[in-house]
């Protein structure tokens, strides 16, 4: 069995019994290094980390094969990967690249179809003069969205 096979079977094995965590990156170099890239339906703790940690390096066999192992949480500042990643970035300000442009307010709802952005907007008064704030929503459907991010600010 490849040095790929076992990993990902341990990896398997691990999540089996933490299914709140999930693998959004897993990837074997030429020479061994073994990067895996987790988040979590509530956020990656430490714990997190060193549990699949010692999961898959307690159960390979250094004498067989010369390996490194880095396992990691997720980089709020990447794209998202999964429609696992939106549902926990519910209620987030998130911008959204899709192919008429791009779209960025706050992560109301998502389904198996879309998600939907709500943003507050200013508008002009139907009747005299000056504006007033309203809220609108969007949906966007998953096939329209090219690139998804959590936007941070400080």
């Amino acid at each position: 069995m490849s040095l790929q096979d076992k990993v990902s079977r341990l990896i398997d094995e691990a999540l089996d019994s933490r299914p709140d965590i999930f693998i959004l990156d897993f990837k074997i170099s030429d020479t061994n290094d073994i990067q895996v890239v987790i988040d979590g339906d509530h956020g990656v703790s430490i714990d997190d980390i060193v549990y699949l940690s010692r999961q898959i390096e307690h159960n390979l066999d250094r004498d067989e094969e010369d390996f490194s192992l880095t396992v990691s949480s997720f980089d709020i500042t990447k794209p998202f990967h999964l429609k696992r990643q939106f549902k926990k970035n519910l209620n987030r300000n998130i911008k959204v690249k899709t192919q008429e442009g791009e779209k960025e307010g706050t992560l109301i709802s998502v389904n198996d179809d879309k998600i939907v952005l709500e943003k507050k907007v200013r508008e002009p008064k139907k009747i005299g003069k000056g504006k007033v704030t309203v809220i609108k929503q969007e949906e966007i459907p998953f096939d329209q969205i090219k690139d998804a991010k959590v936007v941070l600010k400080f």
